[in-house]
């Protein structure tokens, strides 16, 4: 099923978003990692847009979205959280699915304690929980904050095949769509990944946006979570304690990953359609 390209103003900011599976009743909200685009939800819209409509936000300063004129204020879960809600209330989603990847997992934890309770069905999270690996924040900070710049898109696509290693495995095709999907030129016409290095300014002033166990602690809705096994973001013993308390996630272990799983391939994509259709 073929999907579209839309903007709103949603606000003050417009924010890009695709949908797949235009007219189904049933809504999937599919948000993505921290410094990525919702064209990484491309494979799993495409799987579940035979049956839901699913909506996929770039959000503020990534990929087409609008970069925030006030990226101390904007750039952390509670902007992201009041542009989720008035999504969803500008297309008519009264209630929705929730899979999450990463960032895009703790803005679901987010608001589905806070601002979507009662509004998300089921949530699911791509290797991410209530408690951040400290050395991975270290490393994303790190690249993320200072995106590399080369002369070439083809060197781009070299730089994310080794960055984004931990995905997992993707086609040389998908490997080129998400180098093509997440790019654009600088003023001196060099390319580089395609957000606002300013959004790491999350972690210096909302430093407590990523503590979630109190958050956790009151979701009640059935909750499913992917962790690559090698994953350094969410480590094992936080797993595991989602397991325990909160909404007693059931947690899948995601073999040949770190952080985190692209949602890519069948055995992927499948236990999310078996987990929001159950």
């Amino acid at each position: 099923m073929a999907a579209t390209s839309n903007y709103l103003t949603l606000e003050g900011r417009e924010l890009h978003y695709m949908e797949w599976g235009a007219g189904h009743p049933e809504t999937v909200i599919a948000w993505h990692g921290l410094a990525r685009t919702g064209r990484d939800m491309d494979e799993v819209a495409a799987h579940l847009c035979s049956r839901y409509r699913v909506i996929c936000p770039d959000t503020i300063g990534r990929g087409l979205s609008q970069w925030s004129p006030q990226p101390e204020k904007e750039y952390c879960l509670a902007f992201y959280g009041r542009l989720a809600v008035a999504l969803m209330d500008a297309l008519g989603v009264r209630a929705a699915h929730w899979l999450g990847t990463s960032m895009g997992g703790a803005l679901g934890i987010h608001l589905a304690a806070g601002a979507l309770k009662g509004r998300i069905r089921r949530l699911v999270l791509n290797d991410i929980g209530p408690k951040l690996g400290e050395a991975a924040v270290e490393r994303i900070r790190t690249y993320a904050g200072n995106p590399a710049q080369f002369e070439r898109v083809s060197e781009l696509e070299q730089y994310f095949r080794t960055v984004y290693k931990p995905f997992g495995w993707l086609s040389d095709e998908q490997w080129r769509r998400l180098t093509e999907s997440s790019t654009r030129r600088t003023t001196e016409g060099k390319v580089t990944p395609h957000y606002d290095p300013r959004m790491v300014l999350q972690f210096t002033h909302h430093p407590n946006d990523y503590d979630l166990w109190a958050a956790w602690d009151a979701i009640d809705v059935p909750t499913l979570c992917l962790r690559g096994e090698s994953s350094d973001l969410l480590l094992a013993e936080v797993a595991e304690e989602m397991r325990r308390r909160g909404p007693r996630a059931q947690v899948v272990t995601i073999a040949g990953c770190g952080h985190a799983p692209a949602l890519n391939v069948p055995e992927q994509l499948q236990l999310i359609e078996r987990f929001f259709g159950a």
